[in-house]
């Protein structure tokens, strides 16, 4: 059993791999929690069953923890990883997919966040660019987001305080069946 773990920390997408080998009679969900605190994570799947280049079948599952978590463990940037680089891609490919159509968004971003937080959240996630307006017009438009009490204060540079939000719910929702966020061209 393989977990592959993704957060966002500082503006940048992160892993953490974990492999536990399954025991006579363990369930893969037994495996899996030898392997990952799961009750930390804000969301989990099953991710692929594939060859690893030792020969072994592996079980691959993917977990989510949001940003404001603090889960111990190896976080390495995504694009270092080189053991198991395949898994971790396709870990990405599969989070990139669903921030598309559904309110993954909440497995990654803290409780509570200003838009410009959550743009720099999906921007890491999906390696491109995202416009912080846009993506504040299409999350709320799916009510995806909803305004959370207070505001945060200005950065050093000033400005007015920004407004707080919250998703809307914590479990995974089919949004937009035929959204598709692609990169600029």
């Amino acid at each position: 059993m393989l977990g592959v773990a993704l957060r966002v920390r500082a503006a940048r997408l992160e892993v953490r791999l974990d492999r536990a080998p399954l025991r006579h009679g363990e369930s893969l969900e037994a495996a899996l929690a030898r392997a990952l605190d799961v009750g930390a994570l804000a969301h989990v799947e099953q991710l692929a069953t594939l060859f690893l280049p030792d020969g072994t079948l592996a079980t691959a599952y993917l977990g989510l923890a949001r940003a404001d978590d603090e889960l111990p463990g190896d976080w390495r940037a995504v694009d270092s990883v080189v053991e198991h680089a395949e898994i971790v891609a396709a870990a990405q490919a599969r989070l990139r997919a669903k921030l598309s159509y559904t309110n993954i968004g909440f497995a990654l971003a803290p409780a509570t966040f200003t838009i410009s937080e959550l743009r720099e959240v999906y921007v890491a996630a999906l390696g491109h660019d995202v416009s912080a307006t846009n993506l504040q017009r299409v999350l709320l438009r799916r009510r995806v987001l909803e305004p959370a009490e207070g505001r945060r204060e200005p950065g050093r540079t000033g400005g007015r305080p920004a407004a707080l939000f919250r998703f809307a719910s914590s479990r995974l929702e089919v949004t937009d069946e035929f959204a598709a966020l692609r990169p600029p061209r």
